[in-house]
């Protein structure tokens, strides 16, 4: 009896350790699936260093002493130092021949173009008939001019040298309808083609002498009113160099207004004559030059030795006070200046600094 109560009592307590291991278990599973269950906690956000934005230094300048050169500049070409346009007068007639192409060289008085007035040649073949009629009319005329009224007599020689001067004229335009070379010289333009109608003053060739080539430029009509004859000039012409010379010629500052024809009419035309540019003539003549090269001119209208200068960008101005920001061991203060010449990038300071002085630019 003992022992089975020993064997009953072993299996109660085998079971409950069951139980127990069992429970522990499940609670072990609970535990693990309600933790998966939970929402992740967010990663700490790790945030840039935040530095704070340095201020710009503003620039500063040293004041200097140097050369101040003011300068005016244009630009333009070799030019001929004679050269013509060719036009023909007559109005609305075909071009019968063309005797010359581009580049050719002509000798004086050599043919260029020819107008086709067949028509006109006719008229004047039947003018100087009629005229030969007028002729033998009027010596009958003049035979019996006593017996005429002085008022019928008048009338008949008027009427006969109205006659006269429309063969004149007429001869005149037919010869106006062949253009020949002004002087020895090269054909530098041509402008038309056999065949073409033209108008009256239509450019029909260009002859030039390119033996004498000048340089000629165009300014501003206020660069021009600062230039005077015998100022030194810098050429540099492209393809060839730079060059040296003297102010020759300067043209006559036009108002535009003037250029205007007024409307209707043919008008000569406004051809490139060289009177429009300002001449330089350089110290050095080089060779390699040819007609129509382009060019720039650049000339000195003021000059100083010595000027203090600063950068433009240093000056201030306020009202009619000009000053600037000077720096030093000290510090930055205000200092009221006078200033002469300027340039597009230096002023120069005549009264309120000394040269190594520093300023502050913006």
């Amino acid at each position: 009896m003992s022992t089975k109560w020993w064997t009953a009592n072993l299996f109660r307590k085998e079971t409950r350790a069951r139980k127990i291991c069992l429970l522990i278990l499940c609670s072990s599973l609970l535990l693990t699936a309600g933790c998966s269950l939970l929402p992740k906690e967010n990663e700490e956000e790790v945030l840039p260093e935040i530095t704070a934005p340095t201020i710009s230094k503003k620039p500063e300048y040293e004041v200097r002493k140097e050369t101040l050169e003011t300068k005016v500049s244009g630009i333009g070409k070799l030019m001929s130092e004679r050269e013509e346009v060719l036009f023909f007068t007559a109005d609305s007639l075909h071009v019968q021949e063309l005797y010359v192409k581009n580049g050719d060289k002509v000798k004086k008085g050599a043919l260029i173009a020819k107008l086709d007035v067949e028509d006109l040649e006719k008229q004047l073949r039947q003018k100087k008939l009629e005229m030969r009629k007028l002729e033998v009319q009027m010596k009958e005329t003049l035979r019996t001019k006593e017996d005429m009224d002085p008022v019928e007599y008048e009338g008949a020689v008027i009427s006969f040298e109205e006659s006269r001067q429309a063969l004149t004229d007429l001869e005149n335009e037919i010869a106006k309808a062949t253009l020949t070379a002004p002087f020895d010289g090269t054909v530098v333009s041509v402008n038309v083609k056999k065949g073409d109608q033209v108008k009256a003053y239509d450019p029909i060739a260009t002859v030039a002498d390119t033996t004498h080539l000048l340089v000629a430029a165009s300014f501003d009509k206020e660069d021009l009113q600062k230039v005077a004859v015998g100022m030194k000039a810098d050429v540099t012409i492209q393809t060839v160099g730079d060059f040296t010379g003297k102010v020759k010629v300067i043209p006559t500052i036009q108002d535009d207004s003037n250029n205007s024809d007024g409307g209707g009419g043919n008008q000569r035309p406004n051809d490139d004559s060289i009177d429009k540019y300002l001449i330089v003539e350089l110290d050095k003549k080089p060779s390699g030059l040819n007609r129509g090269n382009p060019l720039s001119v650049s000339i000195v209208t003021q000059r100083k030795e010595n000027a203090i200068l600063i950068p433009l960008s240093a000056l201030r101005t306020i009202g009619s006070r000009t000053y600037v920001q000077v720096v030093d061991e000290n510090g930055k203060r205000e200092v009221d200046v006078e200033v002469g010449q300027q340039t597009s990038t230096d002023v120069e300071i005549v009264k309120g600094l000394t040269p190594g002085q520093k300023v502050v630019g913006r």
